[in-house]
Formats: structure tokens, sequence, C-alpha cells
């Protein structure tokens, strides 16, 4: 009786290692990393600095062309305060299209930031290349 219990239990746990784990697909055709510039606002084109104007407080996803470049804006709206930081962790073409995936980073516990709204957002500039562009 005991060996039957023992096996059993052996059986349950050796199964429920197997149910427990998860597989992570991985993305084989994440092709190759594109090499981009941060635009500082002072290089922005003016015809795209006034849409951002126009788009900034909500959040925002948008391309601009340029025929040489192509500038990936993600905007994170309206924010209560400043101190906010914009990374991007990812940026890479694969056969169909180009991926970007960012990350706003608030203001750190116990730092002085202004109490003024701000609209964060990052313009990313590539060479121009005919994909569409996926937001993540």
């Amino acid at each position: 009786m005991v060996k039957k219990r023992v096996w059993a239990g052996l059986f349950l746990g050796a199964l429920l290692l197997v149910t427990g784990c998860s597989v992570e697909k991985t993305d084989a055709a994440k092709g190759r990393n594109i090499d981009f510039t941060l635009v500082e606002e002072s290089q922005i084109p003016e015809e795209l600095k006034t849409l951002i104007e126009e788009k900034k407080a909500q959040e925002f996803k948008m391309t601009f062309d340029t025929g040489e470049f192509r500038y990936i804006i993600v905007g994170y709206g309206t924010q209560k305060t400043g101190g906010y930081s914009i990374t991007v962790d990812a940026l890479y073409d694969t056969e169909n299209a180009i991926y970007i995936r960012t990350n706003l980073i608030g203001p750190a516990k116990g730092e002085t930031v202004a109490e003024a709204k701000s609209y964060p957002y990052v313009v990313v500039k590539i060479e121009f290349l005919d994909k569409s562009v996926v937001f993540e």
C-alpha cells in the first residue's frame, strides 16, 4: 500500500512539473537591429514639430517620412509633473515590418521634479525603409 502511494505521489509530482512548466516562444524571425538616432527638439523638422504639438496632450504613435529618413515618434500624453524619460527597448526590422518598443520611466522617489504638466515623447530617426512600423 505504501509503495502505491509513493508511486502515485511521484507520478502526480512529475505530472505537475510537466504541466507547470511553460515554453517561451522565441521570435526566430526577429531580424536585425536598426541603427537609430534620438532626435533633440532643435533637430526635429518644423512640420513634424507642428504635428507633435497638435497631438502631445494624448498618447500617440506615428511616423514621418522625408524620403531620406523616417522619424518614429511615440508620445505618452499629459503627465502631472516633469521628470519623465523614455527608453527605446527594441528597434529592429523583419522581412515585412519595422518593430519598435519604448518605455516611459517616471521620476524616481524623492527626485525633485517640476510641478507643471509635461508631455514626454521620443523622436527616433532611421534611414528610410519602405516598410510598415509596428509599435509594440
